[in-house]
Order: C-alpha cells, then structure tokens, then sequence
C-alpha cells in the first residue's frame, strides 16, 4: 500500500516505517498521523511482519506537530487543539502502546515536542548521538501531549519529566541514555545498523511472548505487586500455550538455536 506521507519497506519480517516530510522535519500534518495510524494496522495484519521499525528521513526523526501546514485552522476563533489530539494522535499513540509486536524507534535526529512522544512510544529507542529530544511546548505557551506527560515522570522520574517539560531546553541523545529515557545512544552511522539489528532480532523471536512482555511491563508503573502478580499469572498462562515455548525449551533440550514461529 501506498502512502503520502510515510515509506513502508518489508523485508525478513520487519516492517520499516519511515516518517517522510524531510523538508519540514517530519512534521506530524494530519495527513501523516492519518498515514501512520493505516500503516500499523496494515502491518499488525498482514501475517508475515513480526516486528516494526520507525525512524525519519532526513536530517530529523521528528519536529513535532507542524504548526505552519494549517491543519489546526478550524474558522473564526482559537482553535481546539483537543479535537486533533482527540481525532489523529490519541490513536496512534494507543495503537503503539497497545502493539501485538515489538516497535524499535531510530532517533536520527531532532524529536521535538509530539515527535519526542511518538519516539518514547517504541519499546526499544536507539538515538544518534547527535540527536535530541526537546519538550517544546511551554515555548509556545502549551502543555506536553500525545503521551509525554506519561511516558517522562516514568521513564526518567517526575523531577527530570518537570525540568524537561517546563524549561524547554534540549537534551542531548548521551545525556537521554544516561537517564534511562531510551536504551542507548550510538554513533550516528552505527544506528540504523544498530536498529535493525534488533529489529531483526526482534522479527526472529517468540512474537507472542514478546508481545506479551511489552504489554505487562507498561501495565507494571501503575499496579500494586499483587495486581502485578496475576497479571504475570495471566501472561504467563498464554505464553506456557504458544508454540514459541513448546520450541524454546525443545530446543534448550537439544542444545540448538530455537526457530520461533511468532505462534
């Protein structure tokens, strides 16, 4: 399938998604959002992709919303940025949050404000060392959206999350992996390199089981350790049922190299 705004490549399993408005960045116009929301989808079912890859084009990952396309005009008034929030980045934003398969982000450049949102998204981040990731909102008067003000206190701690989101200033992609906001941070010509690797490894591995780790490690900040308990209880149940497993420890027993189905 064609898009407008974004390149999909498919290739041993793995789904490439490449945010491609390299004259503005990567901006998220709502024509992107629109594209990227189909292209999940389209590759959540195509049943043969088992991992996703997401980066930029260009010289930027993403320089969040684009202020400049008009998307946000809506007549006479100050717009309701709500109902884009509500309409284009929620479900994207979900959708990743919610994926049945591993999402391995390639920070290549800037990921400013909704960009930088989009980046935390991902499982795994992997950043160029000349990237940066930027809370842009307060300098133009509003507030961290499309999941910043959940994925921040969380990842690097509520006092970090407040200095990011209320000074504005950019953090270097080092200083990112320092504070455990993204896995690590490698020199720029090693990253996709580095991405697809585990991409790759990704698209090899038990699907089922990864999807699963995803799924209850997010659901881990907001529960108690009982609640935590059943709910490894519960993935655990589905994972000891898939066929991955039953060839994991088969192959364990024969000391060879396991050869996942993603079933």
């Amino acid at each position: 399938m064609a898009y407008d705004n974004i390149l999909v490549e498919k290739k041993d399993r793995v789904a490439t998604i490449t945010l491609n408005r390299p004259e503005r960045l990567n901006a998220l116009s709502l024509g992107l959002m629109s594209d990227l929301i189909a292209a999940l989808r389209e590759i959540e079912n195509d049943g043969e992709s088992r991992a996703v890859l997401l980066t930029g084009a260009g010289r930027g990952f993403c320089s969040g919303a684009d202020l400049a396309s008009g998307d946000l005009n809506q007549g006479d008034g100050p717009p309701d940025l709500g109902v884009a929030l509500h309409d284009r980045y929620h479900p994207v934003i979900r959708k990743m949050a919610n994926y049945r398969m591993p999402i391995v982000c390639a920070v290549n450049g800037p990921a400013a404000g909704a960009g930088m949102s989009l980046a935390l998204a991902g499982d795994i981040v992997i950043a160029a060392k000349s990237a940066t990731f930027l809370q842009a909102f307060c300098n133009i008067g509003l507030v961290p959206d499309a999941g910043s003000t959940y994925f921040l206190p969380r990842l690097a701690g509520s006092a970090r999350a407040l200095g990011l989101a209320m000074l504005g200033e950019k953090l270097p992609a080092e200083t990112a992996a320092e504070w455990g906001l993204i896995w690590k941070c490698v020199e720029d010509a090693e990253l996709m390199n580095a991405a697809g690797a585990i991409a790759a490894k990704f698209a090899n591995g038990p699907t089922v089981g990864l999807g699963l780790i995803r799924k209850i490690v997010r659901q881990a900040a907001s529960n108690t350790l009982d609640q935590q308990l059943e709910v490894e209880l519960e993935a655990q149940r589905v994972a000891g049922r898939s066929r991955d497993f039953i060839e994991g420890v088969t192959a364990f027993l024969q000391k060879r190299p396991a050869k996942f189905t993603g079933k």
